[in-house]
């Protein structure tokens, strides 16, 4: 392999962030920075009720990943707005914001690590 291509890709996974087809990967000082810049936002919760009242990230809203209705509660969001997706670890929300690129959305934003990352960094939580 060439070695600027090696450095590209070295210098592109190292990163803090990714982007893959209008999804940005963000860790949490990141994650935290773009949500105080967009000032009209959806913060969305994709974890379970219960998960969701064991405590959030103030604003957010929770639609359950793994109700059979997931794409149609996201389909009834602003496609215009910017769209913060977590979940506990990143798992879930990794692939949530797959589906809500593929329902339209332009700007969606992963929480790497979840909110456990959230919460490990001593940011706010809501219960």
């Amino acid at each position: 392999m060439k070695p600027v291509l090696y450095s590209f890709l070295i210098l592109l996974f190292a990163s803090g962030c990714s982007r893959s087809q209008n999804i940005t990967t963000l860790d949490v000082a990141q994650f935290e920075k773009q949500l105080k810049e967009k000032a009209d936002k959806i913060i969305l919760d994709v974890r379970t009720p219960e998960e969701y009242s064991d405590g959030h990230i103030p604003g957010s809203v929770m639609i359950d990943y793994y109700k059979s209705d997931f794409r149609q509660q996201i389909n009834k969001l602003d496609k215009t707005k910017p769209v913060f997706v977590y979940c506990a670890s990143g798992v879930r929300s990794s692939s949530a914001a797959k589906i809500l690129v593929q329902s339209g959305f332009t700007q969606v934003f992963n929480l790497q690590g979840g909110i456990n990352a959230w919460y490990r960094s001593g940011k706010p939580i809501e219960r």
